[in-house]
């Protein structure tokens, strides 16, 4: 792996995870040396970063992690709305085949416990992810998700892990996996539907008290 990338990804997991918090700087010489590269590749990485929204750039030389807006955010599942629903649809209508991973991924989500282990249960969140777009075989849908997934994992923790909703999100999650697996494109996208309308609405009334006295909305 080359060393832009290797940083771009290191980075970009930080700042989803919260090691790099919103405001953060980056700064090139203390980012290199704790990732051990030339300024290079790290310029590289930040550039990448800037393009994805995950950081801007507040003078020539500070470069610090993007603040988190509700209204961004708002906007955020506008598109995740539109590009995921359709790729559960699609997903739906490919043949049985194609399909054979989402039994044993509705079968993962229904027999865990999401808040035993976090960790496991994003993880498997993304197995699921990676599973649709794999059945849908389409890179330009792959492509256009990228960057939206780039800012879910960020959005997802600054909203905190609320056991109720991991317990609810795995019950929706096993409810696109199972639709999917019955070649059902209806349900797949319904249940697509319903799952990111209570994701936006947990992440809002987690975030929105600590806007009440700002303008605009904005978490640092």
């Amino acid at each position: 792996m080359r060393a832009g990338e290797r940083v771009y990804r290191t980075l970009r997991d930080d700042i989803q995870q919260g090691v790099l918090s919103p405001g953060a700087v980056l700064a090139e010489v203390e980012q290199a040396a704790r990732l051990g590269v030339s300024r290079t590749p790290l310029r590289e990485a930040l550039d990448r970063l800037e393009a994805e929204g995950l950081a801007v750039q507040r003078s020539p030389r500070v470069t610090v992690v993007a603040d988190v807006d509700l209204a961004q955010i708002r906007d955020l599942f506008a598109v995740r709305r539109a590009l995921e629903e359709s790729a559960a649809r699609l997903a739906a209508v490919q043949p049985a085949d194609a399909r054979d991973p989402f039994p044993a991924l509705a079968a993962a989500f229904e027999r865990a416990d999401a808040t035993d282990d976090v960790a496991a249960y994003y993880a498997r969140v993304a197995e699921l992810d990676a599973a649709i777009e794999a059945c849908v075989a389409n890179d330009f849908l792959a492509r256009s998700l990228q960057p939206v997934r780039a800012h879910l994992g960020r959005v997802r923790r600054l909203a905190s892990d609320r056991p109720e909703r991991l317990r609810a999100s795995a019950g929706e999650h096993a409810l696109i996996a199972r639709a999917i697996a019955a070649g059902d494109p209806d349900l797949a996208a319904h249940a697509t539907h319903v799952h990111l309308h209570h994701a936006l609405a947990s992440i809002e009334r987690t975030l929105a008290p600590a806007t009440t006295d700002r303008t605009p909305e904005r978490i640092r």
